[in-house]
């Protein structure tokens, strides 16, 4: 059973489901990291190994993506979801009975982004779903989710997890407690930032972002720390392409070979956008986590340690203590954050914040 003790209306509405009949469509909204996406996963293993001879398998292939009655779609679109992400993928496959299990399960990611064009699409298979069919709407603004597709699901909220509750989850993971207590602090709440920050390539990302943010302070922005940054991100996009494909690779064991060209085609497509996705994310991250770093010099400069996210930093943060134009440093950078969202270079916004940073901190001109 689902263990949603931080989440009682999700628990509430989503352990009635599995005690009888689930409803056709679930709203799981919730703030960025909250665990929607983590409980969908978790919720369509147990709806589909209902009867199955190895149930544990069967949770383990979706817990991976790997199940065939399971679908994820997210938005192949820069800022929308359009009518070619739902159409094949939830429209079409809906149509058909399910592989093996007793459903079909479809997760769709941030539908807050959803054109009018898919949500017309979609609003035939939400107003009469195959009895087989349950669809699992994700979104971190449920405001902005269309009315005609909101209305027609039933709603399941997620809260914020506490700081404590994500250093608890990260340190059951054997992570050091001043490690866990540091990313659940710089994760702002979102249980996916921190489990990336305390895991697999997460230090590393945050090595590079303290070394970016240090060289204005350190008069070494000319060893280009931007690199790192990029580097890192190219990573976390590389390996969420490889789960991708390994997700396709196990997948294809279970599913009869007239369906393996269809899937192939389906996860190329996703492995593409997993990649570009993920080092977007991860660039963007990085840089919140450099613009942490100059608030919390200003924090120390209040006599405030202990509001400090960097909190297993504390000693590196007091050598750098002590300069101006703070602020003035965490705007450039939160100015470069939105203006990669417009798909500029990221090499070169990473470079020229780097160097008005220089200015700014150590009271140089700018690069022109």
């Amino acid at each position: 059973m689902l263990d949603l003790a931080h989440h009682p209306h999700a628990q509430a509405v989503l352990g009635a489901a599995l005690s009888g009949s689930p409803a056709h469509a679930y709203l799981l909204h919730g703030p960025a990291g909250s665990g929607k996406r983590d409980v969908a996963r978790r919720f369509a293993g147990e709806l589909l190994s209902r009867g199955a001879k190895d149930p544990d398998n069967v949770k383990v292939r979706a817990d991976h993506g790997s199940h065939p009655d399971l679908t994820w779609v997210s938005p192949s679109g820069a800022h929308e979801m359009l009518r070619r992400d739902v159409d094949e993928a939830v429209v079409a496959a809906a149509a058909h009975t399910p592989f093996e299990a007793p459903h079909r399960i479809f997760v769709l990611e941030r539908v807050d982004v959803m054109n009018d064009e898919a949500a017309n699409a979609l609003l035939k298979t939400l107003e009469e779903p195959p009895s087989y069919v349950v669809l699992l709407l994700l979104t971190d603004r449920p405001t902005q989710v269309l009315p005609t597709i909101a209305s027609r699901c039933q709603p399941v909220r997620f809260d914020p997890p506490t700081t404590d509750q994500l250093a608890h989850t990260l340190e059951m993971k054997g992570i050091a407690p001043d490690t866990a207590q540091a990313a659940a602090r710089l994760s702002l709440g979102d249980g996916e930032k921190a489990l990336r920050l305390a895991l697999g390539d997460g230090p590393r990302l945050r090595q590079a972002a303290e070394e970016f943010a240090r060289a204005p302070l350190n008069g070494t922005v000319g060893e280009k720390p931007w690199r790192a940054l990029l580097d890192r991100a190219k990573q976390a996009g590389a390996d969420a392409k490889a789960e991708i494909e390994a997700q396709l690779k196990e997948e294809l064991q279970f599913l009869p070979k007239k369906e393996h060209k269809r899937r192939e085609t389906e996860f190329t497509e996703r492995a593409r956008r997993a990649d570009r996705r993920a080092a977007t994310q991860a660039l963007d991250h990085a840089l919140q986590l450099v613009g942490l770093w100059y608030r919390d010099l200003a924090v120390l400069e209040a006599q405030a340690p202990e509001l400090v996210f960097h909190s297993d930093r504390l000693g590196t943060l007091q050598q750098d203590a002590g300069k101006p134009k703070l602020q003035q440093a965490q705007e450039l950078v939160d100015d470069t954050r939105s203006r990669l969202v417009l798909n500029v270079s990221e090499e070169l916004a990473c470079e020229a914040l780097a160097y008005r940073l220089d200015a700014v901190l150590a009271s140089r001109s700018p690069r022109a």
